[in-house]
C-alpha cells in the first residue's frame, strides 16, 4: 500500500506545472510578488526589443526603450487591470510604440541627415531597385536596403515615421494604430499618406 502511495506521489510530481497566464502574473505583481514581474519581463522582452529595433539600430537605444517600456508598464499595471485588457502582449506593445515615439520626438532636435549621407553604393542600389521590380536576393543588397530605409525614415517627422513603421513594417491596421497612439483614425490615415508622399519626394531626387 505504501509503495502505491509513493508511486502516485512520484507520478504527480512528474506532471508539468501549468504556466501562469499574463493576467495571473499581473495580479501577483499587484499583490507584491516581485518575481511575477520578472516573469512578465522575460516573457515579453523579445517583442519589445523587436519593436524598438524597428526604430533604432544602436543596441544602447534599444535597451533604453526596453527599460522605459517596462518601467512604464510596472507603474501602470493597475491601469491594465482596471481596463481589463484582453491581451497583456498588446498592452505592452502599445507602451513600447509610444516609448519609441517619445524618443523620436526627443531626438528630433538633432541635425537631420542630408542626401550626401546616402553612399554611392546605396544610390546605385536604389536606382536599380526603382528600374527593376525585384532584385535577386543576396546578403549585400539586404544590408544596403536596411541601412537606406533607416536613413530615409529619419527624414520624416516622429509622427509620420511612427505611423509608417507601425503600418508597413509591423503590419498594424489603422484601428490598431489609432488605439495604440490614442489618435483618431483620420489622423492615422493622414499621417500615413503624408509619410508616403514625403518618401516619394525624397526618392524623386534619385531619379
Amino acid at each position: 500500500m505504501a509503495e502505491n502511495s509513493e508511486s502516485v506521489a512520484v507520478e504527480e510530481s512528474a506532471l508539468p506545472v501549468a504556466e501562469s497566464t499574463d493576467t495571473e502574473l499581473v495580479a501577483r505583481v499587484n499583490a507584491s510578488d516581485e518575481t511575477a514581474f520578472e516573469d512578465l519581463f522575460n516573457r515579453h522582452k523579445k517583442r519589445v526589443a523587436l519593436i524598438a529595433g524597428r526604430f533604432f539600430r544602436q543596441r544602447q537605444e534599444v535597451e533604453e526603450i526596453i527599460q522605459e517600456t517596462f518601467t512604464k508598464a510596472y507603474f501602470g499595471l493597475n491601469d491594465f487591470a482596471n481596463k481589463q485588457e484582453n491581451s497583456f502582449a498588446s498592452w505592452i506593445a502599445r507602451i513600447a510604440f509610444n516609448s519609441c515615439y517619445d524618443e523620436l520626438r526627443r531626438i528630433k532636435r538633432r541635425p537631420e541627415i542630408i542626401l550626401g549621407d546616402v553612399t554611392e553604393e546605396e544610390n546605385i542600389w536604389l536606382k536599380n531597385k526603382i528600374q527593376v521590380d525585384k532584385l535577386a536576393p543576396n546578403a549585400e543588397s539586404t544590408v544596403i536596403a536596411r541601412d537606406l530605409a533607416e536613413k530615409l525614415l529619419k527624414r520624416l517627422s516622429p509622427e509620420d515615421r511612427t505611423v509608417l513603421v507601425m503600418m508597413d513594417m509591423d503590419g498594424m491596421s489603422v484601428a490598431e494604430i489609432s488605439k495604440s497612439l490614442n489618435w483618431s483614425s483620420s489622423k492615422v490615415k493622414v499621417r500615413a499618406h503624408r509619410a508616403r508622399a514625403s518618401l516619394r519626394r525624397v526618392l524623386g531626387k534619385f531619379l
